[in-house]
């Protein structure tokens, strides 16, 4: 687990692609002693930082030893797709990609993790989820400070939920920095006057049906089936991943059938959806990429 990592910043329009590029052009770029970090990336050295840790908890990159002491980045496979097809990260599938990295890494983004797969309250405030995320380090014999659980909290709220929505009075469009996630529409506001916040689910047509397709792939492996209820609710998967209530995810699942991707089988007692297709992961990453030029 962990916890606090992101030097209390959340991930900023802009910055994904500079890691990308940064680490494509210099594996210790965070790290390089002849050249300032903070020169070739443009941003401070707690971003920097910050910068680091993202680029990992979103599966863009890997650290890997160098002679046994500095830990140089190298883009993961998803990172390279990326970086060949969208580095700007334009695209809403490319977004909900990094969403799904982000929210299924119980190691490096504990709190994202928690937060779409295992904590259920719909609607909340801040003291919901940090005494609940509490409980939930507890029970791995873990005891993160408070102050360190609530930096969390504010953090996934910025991740998803437009700073100018939040506080509209004190945040002047000049200044009005987002994260690239908020375009999802994962999470939005309750009630204003409480500092409530809710789970939301995406607008139809978000998510691509082979992003979708890639998730299930992802947390099925070879399996050729899968059953209708461990999708909605099993961790990882696209019911929790995209806060999907059985009916949205029957349309998007609808959806996939019609491509012939799927198959949905709701007779004899069965309630399966079956994957028509031997594409992996990467595959239905790649064939998502070519979709858009359709």
């Amino acid at each position: 687990m962990k916890f606090r990592a992101h030097e209390t910043f959340f991930i900023r329009k802009g910055w994904l692609y500079k890691g990308i590029r940064g680490v494509d052009a210099n594996a210790g770029v965070f790290i390089d002693k002849k050249e300032n970090p903070m020169d070739i990336l443009g941003m401070g050295s707690n971003m920097v930082k910050s910068l680091r840790y993202w680029m990992q908890a979103t599966g863009l990159t890997v650290e890997e030893a160098y002679k046994g002491k500095a830990r140089l980045q190298k883009l993961t496979p998803l990172g390279e797709i990326i970086k060949n097809h969208d580095p700007y990260m334009e695209e809403l599938g490319t977004l909900c990609l990094v969403h799904y990295k982000l929210a299924s890494n119980k190691e490096l983004a504990t709190a994202w993790y928690f937060f779409f797969n295992h904590f259920s309250m719909g609607e909340f405030q801040k003291d919901d989820f940090v005494t609940a995320l509490a409980n939930y380090a507890a029970m791995a014999n873990e005891a993160p400070a408070m102050s360190s659980l609530e930096d969390d909290f504010n953090c996934v709220i910025n991740t998803y939920v437009e700073r100018k929505k939040i506080n509209p009075v004190r945040v002047q469009p000049e200044s009005n920095i987002e994260s690239p996630l908020s375009e999802l529409g994962l999470i939005g506001i309750g009630n204003s006057q409480d500092r409530s916040f809710k789970k939301t689910s995406p607008k139809h047509g978000t998510i691509s049906p082979y992003i979708l397709l890639a998730v299930i792939r992802d947390q099925c492996g070879d399996k050729g089936e899968v059953r209708i209820s461990d999708l909605l609710t099993s961790p990882c998967n696209i019911g929790r991943i995209f806060n999907l209530d059985i009916i949205t995810m029957m349309q998007e699942l609808n959806q996939l059938a019609a491509m012939d991707l799927i198959s949905i089988v709701r007779t004899a007692g069965l309630d399966v959806v079956k994957i028509m297709n031997k594409l992996s992961f990467y595959d239905c990453v790649e064939a998502y990429y070519l979709s858009l030029n359709d």
